[in-house]
């Protein structure tokens, strides 16, 4: 059998070896690459909404025309605006629990 670091983390790792340190670090490391896997999503999903909705003809000039600009940025806004309002009231219902 092949004990080679390589081989070792190709299979279960056993966590109950790790110390409550690392364990925490991993704990903290899974989060941050969730949020980070969820923020890679809302861009995916923000550009498709806004070139589905925006982009209407075709990019001759490797530019947007100044109304599909202007859309584009409007729908960004909207997004974000909308987000924002989300985590604010979920912040909300959070602290009055």
């Amino acid at each position: 059998m092949d004990n080679s670091p390589t081989s070792q983390l190709d299979g279960n790792i056993d966590l109950s070896k790790l110390s409550d340190k690392d364990k925490q670090e991993l704990q903290q490391f899974i989060v941050n690459e969730s949020q980070k896997a969820r923020i890679q999503q809302s861009v995916h999903s923000l550009t498709d909404i806004c070139w589905r909705k925006c982009v209407t003809g075709t990019i001759r000039s490797g530019k947007l025309e100044k109304n599909e600009e202007t859309c584009a940025q409007n729908c960004v806004d909207r997004f974000l605006d909308a987000n924002f309002t989300v985590i604010k009231h979920l912040d909300r219902m959070r602290t009055q629990s």
